[in-house]
């Protein structure tokens, strides 16, 4: 009798806590970083030439450069590598994408390494089951949050990267081909 009363009486405790839990957990992977401005989603990121993609980011990576990596993070303070990519997406381009890096993996379409264009999705498959994401920006560079580094642009024709390289998945448009002259013929109304 003496061990169901205890354990009764701690019932409500326990779901007290467990909707706390599940409350702070919900919360801290799906609020924006504060310090950082959000763009309204727009159909500019889908208009934006390769090169403005790039420049754009790199910009916003190096104002982020040496942020120290922390698991779970969101901030200036420490950001995870999923939580760098969904921030570069929502600040830069007014993109929303998923939070984590199992949820990134899925969206947008399959690209391969030979055809990157700068803002696909780049994954590393690490020790484990441990996976890893960055932007690519071009010329086999991309911007992640490293565990060892914090924030940083990486290359990826690294052994390391090479051997680590999962899949790229693009999340805007493919890039247009260039302008050629078109011939046009006058119109001959009245001929």
């Amino acid at each position: 009798m003496y061990a169901s009363l205890r354990s009764a009486s701690l019932f409500p405790l326990y779901l007290t806590l467990g909707a706390l839990t599940t409350l702070l957990l919900g919360c801290a992977s799906s609020q924006p970083a504060p310090s950082e401005p959000v763009l309204p989603p727009s159909a500019e990121a889908f208009q934006l030439t390769p090169a403005e993609v790039e420049a754009r980011l790199r910009a916003k990576a190096q104002a982020w450069d040496g942020v120290p990596h922390r698991l779970g993070g969101t901030s200036r303070r420490g950001v995870d590598c999923s939580a760098f990519v969904q921030m570069m997406y929502r600040t830069v381009l007014g993109l929303n994408v998923p939070r984590t890096t199992a949820h990134q993996m899925h969206i947008g379409e399959p690209v391969s390494r030979r055809a990157l264009q700068p803002g696909d999705l780049v994954f590393f498959s690490m020790a484990g089951k441990q996976r890893h994401v960055g932007i690519y920006l071009s010329r086999n560079e991309f911007a992640h949050a490293s565990s060892s580094q914090g924030v940083t642009v990486s290359d990826l024709s690294q052994s390391y990267w090479q051997r680590s390289y999962q899949q790229a998945r693009r999340l805007l448009p493919e890039a247009p081909p260039p302008a050629t002259a078109s011939a046009t013929t006058p119109d001959r109304v009245g001929w």
